[in-house]
């Protein structure tokens, strides 16, 4: 198939460019795969949120700040500059990431961010109320960002996103117990929005389950498959099997039957442009 770039002339009428021919393009190698190589692999940022003021009628998040420190640890292995913040208002949440924006990353591959709290569809809590996960991640876009430009910019959210619970089903098949450069025109826009990743533990509408012993499910998995796989495996690949440990080792128990034998999957929503691998 020949590679068509659709262009507008002034009448705003479109025409096709034909690229298939050698002599128009030259692949940029590695194409395929963000550029790893910088002096350091990045920031890592976690918003551990536990206790919330009373007027929220937020509870306790027992279990996250075990969570939080196998973040730490796992992220720091993968060769992250790991920062752990407690308990933040949703003031100094956007502080802390608007901050962190504005810092030069040249040096640097990548950057991730991790949210962990209670949360609504779309929002998150600070210690004192909700508020758009959108404030924090936007403040990353290629127009705000200029030296994650291209990047990777990662977010991890544990949070739930709805009261809805899934039920699950039986099933029989179980677990056994810069890719185009012209040479006319080697500069390129790129979409404000693109080389985002957003991680979350469960999907829209949905409760995200946490153990107070042993952490969240979407962490516990997480951590599991990037400690074993992190440093082989692409992101998607990674996050893949992190859906099907979460889906498949997890159910709820209690001894209420309105909270008990529940099931959960996580929810990858990616605007990477290219391949991510930590190696």
């Amino acid at each position: 198939m020949p590679y068509l770039k659709i262009k507008k002339n002034k009448d705003g009428q479109t025409r096709e460019q034909d690229y298939s021919s050698e002599s128009h393009y030259r692949i940029v190698s590695p194409t395929f795969q963000y550029k790893m190589s910088h002096q350091r692999v990045g920031k890592c940022i976690i918003i551990n949120n536990k206790n919330f003021d009373e007027k929220t009628g937020m509870n306790v998040r027992n279990g996250t700040d075990r969570d939080a420190g196998e973040l730490f640890k796992c992220f720091k292995s993968l060769g992250f500059e790991v920062f752990i913040y407690n308990d933040q208002t949703c003031e100094k949440m956007e502080r802390l990431l608007r901050e962190a924006s504005e810092e030069d990353h040249s040096d640097s591959s990548c950057f991730a961010c991790i949210l962990l709290s209670h949360g609504e569809e779309g929002m998150i809590y600070g210690t004192d109320g909700a508020m758009p996960i959108k404030t924090m991640t936007s403040l990353f876009r290629g127009d705000r960002c200029k030296s994650l430009v291209g990047k990777p910019k990662l977010f991890f959210i544990q949070a739930c996103r709805g009261s809805e619970f899934d039920d699950g089903i039986q099933t029989d098949s179980g677990p056994p117990n810069d890719t185009l450069e012209t040479d006319a025109n080697p500069r390129h826009k790129i979409p404000v929005e693109a080389d985002f990743l957003f991680a979350y533990s469960t999907v829209p509408g949905y409760y995200s389950w946490r153990n107070p012993g042993r952490g969240s499910w979407f962490v516990q998995a997480l951590c599991n498959v990037l400690n074993e796989f992190g440093k082989q495996l692409e992101i998607m690949q990674i996050l893949t099997r992190v859906n099907y440990m979460v889906a498949t080792s997890f159910e709820s128990w209690s001894e209420d039957p309105r909270f008990s034998e529940k099931k959960q999957i996580p929810c990858v929503v990616s605007m990477l442009t290219k391949e991510l691998y930590f190696n």
